[in-house]
């Protein structure tokens, strides 16, 4: 049987067992066949990690980026399927499991690949399982004796990382009878992980590390101008170059600045723009982008919406790109090409303070350069300070022109977030080693949830094994007693708000711990101030006309901050407060007192930090947490703003990215942490609003989680591909409540466009068809009428009230809908008439609404 798409499954048919156990020795030689295959041949430490495996014994793996890792983690994958065993494959980002899971597919056959990143599910049940770190961090929480032989622990360094390191260490002190491979570049001295490890799961570890780059890296540090740097390396053929930046802005800014320059010929500009053919690039950062894009130069970091980062990284990929302009995520995988690597500085902001790059952050950037199999060496450049740059540039004019000497001012270094580096800081970077890892371990609400959930083997179920999970800890005695006592907290605090309970043990003596039945499917307290949202919204009065709109603030209220979006806000209404005070002849010192006391919207504000701090009193473990009261969701549903049209209003068009995945947060966090009893039709309405909003712009950050909600595992077919495996999808209509709402948010959005005459957009907000389609001017002409007797619609929460939509179901999949259009002064005598044929839908993103006509 021939499998040329998966090599090492038509190997596996040739493997011989003795009483079921495959010979080693036989595994290794077709291994080895494989890699010839190939064309490569195993570097020494390649095959020491191998051999180490195949004796069963924990591998720590610290080679440098490009030696070959994968290879490795490629051959434990392949030992495991021999012996019909269970492996896993676990990194920190989504992009990259994805990555991994079509390369396994591609060795292995999709069969035998399955995907889990908690927002997708394809082959759950295959023997060689792709996810994050949290995922497999979960299982082994929740289930006593999962099945899981080996794992490969890729980008490994992540275990010291202060929010997800736990992530990586749980599964290190849960799995005693499991084989771990941990890979990176950078990891350091390991020897307090080791020795637990090793103690825990009574198996030796080896530790492999080999420090020569297969493609060689040499340092340089210039004090040049940037473009001139760029345009040097360019010149000498060091392309693709990607700047580092340590900011969204500075991404943006930098690519800016080398427009001056010539990165690409007329011809690679053309090759661009074929690929760049029946692309959309219509929200307000498109334009800049684009432009950018055409030159020759990629921009890419969060605040960019996930599709256009896509396009950077294709682009990149077919050589198209000559210079990325991005941030330091290029350190955890991001798959751009890449010769040279150019550090505009050496210090960046870590949440608290500005501070020099460590050793790792450093290799683990500079390690990106040179690309295996086509460059023979890679390049690293770090700029000097720019006031040092300009200064170098002054001193040259100063020996040229003496004269000038008291007209040129030295530039001097910023006075805020900066921190001074220099050549011999770099040199220093370039030689130090990697700092050794340091374990973090929180307990948190979440983690309680999913080991209650665990089969009970022993007295005490999920929280017994929870507490012993804590004494394996890789910490010091007096974090575990901390742990232990945090731990006894939250589980009170849970059975107080009813969510998990105490009973009496049914096929043995004594008392269990469970979650409470009759929570809602897919119930999630992952968020840490999720707790304190269920009980706020019991003081709500469900009876208040504002009471979904409420319920959507204290949402908002437990997620992180946007700093983006909220500093925008409160710039807007400074704006407006200076203009008014100015009018009035307030004097200058008022009004800077003025201006001073201004936030940004912190609806109920009062009513939250109030029940916060009494939440907090009976539940001390809260800590250094905080309420976060904000009122973008709520702003945006309020008015009917559309996307763009709010990205637009704020000004915040190069962080639209950011506020994307807020929306998308802030949805998750609804669906999943409101109980459904809080479910009210107008809440309905929120819910599909922020939906069909997120579905117009970039759906991609919700589509795969909902596909797992609504899926559930995905089930095995033989021969299958990747996208073959998952369940059909719900039909649109089967939950008739939720589909109804649907409908209304995209009317009222539509009107929304309407109202502002972006006609061309509302050209994309319907289902165009050959008996019925709209163009600009068609709406233009059919609405002046409109516009003149009337002025403007009305698009507060009233007229957008259910009442004022009709929906009718005419046949199967078929449906007529009436839509009033209301006027600022409450006349309602014009509308939309629509209809909907969910049968000749095939894209469930693409608008529902086919329109038939506007008017009286």
């Amino acid at each position: 049987m021939n499998h040329p798409s998966a090599p090492l499954a038509h190997l596996l048919e040739s493997i011989t067992t003795n009483q079921g156990e495959p010979d080693p020795d036989q595994l290794l030689t077709l291994f080895l066949e494989y890699t010839t295959d190939l064309g490569f041949e195993l570097y020494p430490a390649q095959e020491e990690a191998i051999l180490e495996l195949f004796d069963y014994k924990h591998v720590m793996l610290n080679t440098p980026t490009g030696s070959g890792k994968s290879l490795v983690a490629m051959a434990l994958h392949f030992k495991a399927m021999a012996e019909h065993r269970i492996s896993y494959y676990t990194c920190p980002i989504k992009a990259l499991v994805n990555e991994k899971f079509f390369d396994l597919c591609e060795a292995f056959g999709a069969e035998n690949v399955g995907l889990l990143t908690g927002d997708a599910s394809v082959n759950p049940d295959a023997p060689i399982i792709c996810c994050t770190a949290e995922i497999l961090s979960n299982r082994a929480l929740r289930e006593a004796a999962p099945a899981v032989d080996y794992v490969v622990m890729d980008e490994f360094h992540f275990y010291g990382d202060k929010e997800r390191g736990i992530a990586w260490q749980i599964p290190l002190v849960s799995l005693p009878d499991t084989v771990f491979l941990m890979m990176s570049a950078t990891l350091g001295d390991t020897a307090h992980i080791i020795e637990p490890l090793s103690a825990f799961t009574r198996r030796d570890v080896a530790t492999i590390s080999y420090g020569e780059r297969p493609v060689p890296l040499t340092f340089s540090y210039s004090d040049s101008p940037l473009q001139e740097t760029i345009q040097s390396l360019l010149d000498d053929d060091e392309a693709p170059i990607y700047l580092v930046n340590f900011t969204q802005r500075a991404c943006a800014e930098q690519a800016q600045n080398l427009l001056s320059i010539n990165v690409t010929d007329k011809q690679e500009k053309k090759a661009i723009a074929r690929q760049l053919d029946g692309l959309r690039f219509n929200t307000p950062y498109g334009k800049e982008f684009l432009r950018f894009i055409r030159a020759g130069i990629g921009v890419h970091h969060a605040g960019l919406l996930p599709r256009y980062r896509l396009l950077v990284e294709k682009l990149a990929q077919a050589g198209l790109l000559k210079v990325v302009s991005g941030t330091d995520s290029l350190g955890v995988g991001v798959n751009i090409p890449i010769r040279t690597v150019v550090f505009t500085q050496l210090s960046k902001f870590d949440g608290e303070k500005t501070r020099l790059l460590s050793a790792r952050q450093f290799h683990q950037i500079s390690g990106r350069a040179g690309r295996r199999g086509f460059d023979d060496h890679g390049s690293v450049v770090v700029q000097a300070p720019e006031h040092v740059v300009e200064n170098k540039r002054l001193e040259a004019k100063l020996v040229k022109h003496p004269h000038l000497k008291n007209k040129l001012k030295k530039k001097k270094p910023p006075t805020r977030g900066f921190v001074h580096w220099d050549k011999g800081i770099f040199e220093r970077l370039v030689s130090s080693p990697p700092e050794q890892l340091t374990p973090h371990f929180a307990i948190t609400h979440g983690m309680i949830i999913n080991a209650l959930q665990s089969e009970i083997t022993s007295p005490g179920g999920g929280y017994r094994r929870l507490i012993e999970l804590i004494g394996r800890f890789h910490g010091t005695a007096g974090q575990k007693r901390y742990a232990r006592r945090r731990a006894a907290a939250l589980f009170k605090s849970l059975i107080a708000a009813e969510t998990t309970e105490i009973i009496a043990a049914p096929d043995r003596p004594g008392k269990i711990m469970r979650v409470r039945p009759g929570l809602q499917p897919n119930f999630s307290l992952n968020h840490t101030l999720s707790l304190y949202l269920i009980e706020a919204l019991e003081l709500l009065d469900p009876t208040s006309p504002t009471f979904a709109l409420d319920t959507l603030t204290l949402v908002e209220s437990i997620l992180e901050d946007p700093r983006a979006v909220l500093l925008r806000q409160k710039d807007k209404i400074k704006d407006k407060l200076y203009a008014r005070l100015k009018a009035e002849g307030v004097s200058y010192d008022e009004l800077i007192d003025e201006l001073e006391k201004v936030e940004y919207p912190k609806p109920n504000a009062e009513f939250i930090y109030q029940t916060f701090n009494a939440f907090a009193k009976h539940h001390p473990w809260v800590d250094g947490e905080n309420i976060k009261p904000k009122s973008i969701a709520r702003e945006m549903f309020e008015q009917c703003w559309g996307f763009n049209d709010y990205v637009n209003e704020l000004g915040i068009s190069r962080a639209e990215g950011v506020l994307l995945r807020y929306l998308s947060q802030l949805y998750k966090t609804a669906y999943q942490n409101v109980p459904e009893s809080s479910w009210d039709e107008a809440f309905l309405d929120q819910l599909a609003y922020f939906r069909t909003l997120l579905g117009q712009v970039d759906s991609s950050l919700i589509e795969e989680w909902e596909q797992l909600l609504t899926n559930g595992p995905a089930q095995h077919q033989d021969n299958a591909g990747p996208a073959a495996v998952a369940q059909r999808p719900e039909a649109l209509d089967a939950d008739p409540k939720a589909f109804a709402a649907r409908v209304r948010s995209e009317l009222h959005l539509l009107l929304r466009t309407l109202a502002i005459k972006d006609f061309e957009s509302a050209c994309t907000q319907i289902r165009q068809t050959e008996e019925h389609s709209w163009t600009a001017h068609r709406f233009a002409d059919e609405l002046a009428p409109y516009f003149e007797a009337h002025g403007g619609i009305d698009l507060t929460p009233q007229a957008r009230q259910a009442h004022n939509t009709v929906l009718r179901k005419t046949e199967h999949q078929q449906w007529v809908v009436m839509q009033k259009i209301i006027d600022p002064e409450g006349d309602e005598d014009w509308g939309l008439d629509c209809r909907i044929d969910l049968s000749r839908i095939e894209d469930r993103e693409a608008p529902l609404l086919e329109l038939l006509r506007i008017g009286v």
